[in-house]
């Protein structure tokens, strides 16, 4: 009989000792779901070396939670969410204090973009990766490139960059993006080629990422791109001069103000199209898979003219006569 009665002891004691339990675990499971105080989306970094405990403190002194004791003993009931990882996270508005470190322990951090534009240069990116606050550039950034030309055997990066939208994590090395891009352009350039209409007046890849740098510059109609590459591959197989603006433009560097005067297209250097035969020694720009597209998939014509229409689009003619015509209409107004 006192057996029994102890058991039941025992037993009453052990209901109240995980009732107990329940309701502290409760009260902090309640404390850990409140929300942070924040007002405004932050980004949180956590750096390299940085323990639970620290982020901890860190997040206490910048007023986010307000009971880090309650957190401490929450983490030691789950470890995981103790392996926060290295990295920049977005802390929002109403977000709970068991979502920040569970956030914090997944690694899944913050993404940025940067857009590169088609038909800028090299040097224009460049700018543009140099302005970027979450990108990372190296005190050495310019002997990565020169490595980065000698690994892919090429001395410009002109053309070579495919122009696209780029996410990644906050201060990702600019080297990164500048091989992404590269690779990028490498698999499309090679697609679009195994793919290419038959008997294109091209020896290489490369000829034809020249080319679609060029259209590229010549017209920003889309509709067009098409019908100017069949212009420029009708010029090349009956060994006419391009004589297009954009390569001369190029050619003249940081001389160009603005104008091309009758001197600037009677100069001799290797972009001037209006002086050379056939395609200038590297792209000019960086070119759009649509221009690439277009390139590879000209519009067959008898035309080998075009002049600009002031307007963005251009008048194409068969004809030096109906050519003439269109620069007196669109470029002399007479």
């Amino acid at each position: 009989m006192k057996l029994s009665k102890l058991f039941v002891y025992l037993l009453a004691l052990m209901m109240l000792a995980v009732l107990c339990l329940s309701t502290i675990y409760m009260l902090l499971e309640h404390k850990v779901k409140q929300s942070i105080h924040l007002q405004e989306p932050l980004l949180f970094q956590v750096k390299s070396g940085q323990s639970a405990n620290s982020v901890l403190k860190q997040l206490y002194s910048q007023g986010l939670v307000t009971e880090p004791l309650v957190l401490k003993i929450w983490l030691k009931l789950d470890p995981q969410l103790a392996n926060i990882k290295v990295g920049t996270y977005p802390l929002s508005p109403n977000m709970s204090q068991l979502a920040l470190f569970e956030l914090l322990s997944s690694g899944l951090e913050a993404q940025f973009s940067i857009r590169l534009i088609e038909g800028l240069r090299w040097r224009d990116w460049l700018i543009t990766l140099q302005a970027h606050p979450n990108l990372k550039i190296e005190t050495n950034f310019e002997q990565e490139i020169q490595q980065f030309l000698q690994e892919i055997e090429q001395v410009s990066l002109e053309g070579w960059l495919m122009p696209e939208t780029y996410y990644f994590n906050d201060q990702t090395p600019s080297i990164q993006i500048v091989k992404r891009a590269h690779r990028d352009m490498q698999a499309y350039l090679a697609q679009a080629w195994q793919g290419r209409a038959f008997d294109l007046p091209y020896d290489n890849p490369y000829q034809g990422l020249i080319m679609a740098s060029i259209i590229e510059k010549e017209t920003a109609v889309g509709a067009e791109r098409s019908r100017i590459s069949g212009v420029f591959v009708n010029r090349l197989n009956t060994n006419m001069r391009l004589q297009t603006d954009p390569t001369v433009i190029y050619g003249m560097g940081d001389a160009f103000d603005g104008d091309i005067r009758r001197k600037d297209l009677r100069a001799a250097t290797p972009y001037n199209t209006y002086v050379i035969k056939g395609l200038p020694p590297t792209p000019i720009a960086m070119p759009g898979k649509l221009a690439i597209d277009a390139t590879f998939h000209p519009l067959t014509t008898d035309e080998v003219y075009f002049v600009s229409k002031g307007d963005g689009s251009h008048k194409f003619s068969v004809t030096l006569k109906e050519h003439n015509a269109a620069v007196r209409k669109y470029q002399l107004n007479k």
